[in-house]
């Protein structure tokens, strides 16, 4: 993939992201926003709450960054978007340890893959029969199963979309790796 100029957000998306971020952190603990004007117990809770931010924001860059180089985007170009060099870059976000699974008869690891191919390498294995049962950077480990499935990515950002996909029979698979979760249902006819 061809290296893109740098990105840069407007100033109306870094306000919204700042705002987001800020609200998250102030209403996530329960009256942690109104203890503020009478507590001193609250701001050891807001400085809890905004370390807990910092870490999520942080592992939400990981994540960004391993899926940019999934993507075909290199370490110079993913350094001059974060304000360092390439070296940096790659020093501080090279996976190390983000080895796939061991594949076994009865497990497949699929790989490598990325955003652009995952959906349609699931799409085959679910029909062959095996089923979505781990996934990181690069692959998506199925084991061997009686059923077909189907398979869906989605954004993590959407509020109450995993409880309607729920309700349709969809079970997510793992946590999610940011920005996406994925679901897993069986075929009806499979």
């Amino acid at each position: 993939m061809s290296d893109a100029p740098q990105v840069r957000l407007t100033l109306e998306e870094y306000a919204r992201i700042r705002e987001g971020i800020a609200s998250a952190v102030l209403g996530a603990p329960k009256g942690l926003a109104e203890s503020l004007e009478h507590d001193p117990e609250g701001y050891l809770r807001l400085v809890a709450a905004t370390r807990t931010g910092a870490e999520e924001t942080s592992r939400l860059l990981r994540e960004a960054v391993q899926g940019a180089r999934a993507a075909g985007h290199s370490w110079d170009t993913i350094g001059r978007l974060l304000g360092v060099s390439r070296q940096a870059a790659q020093q501080r976000f090279a996976t190390k340890d983000a080895k796939a699974p061991e594949a076994s008869p009865e497990r497949r690891i699929l790989t490598p893959l990325t955003a652009f191919n995952e959906m349609s390498a699931l799409a085959e294995a679910g029909l062959d029969r095996w089923e979505l049962v781990d996934f990181g950077p690069l692959y998506h480990a199925v084991e061997a199963s009686d059923r077909q499935w189907e398979y869906r990515r989605v954004t993590l950002a959407v509020a109450g979309r995993k409880r309607r996909m729920e309700a349709d029979g969809w079970t997510e698979v793992g946590n999610g790796y940011f920005p996406w979760s994925y679901f897993k249902r069986p075929l009806t006819d499979g």
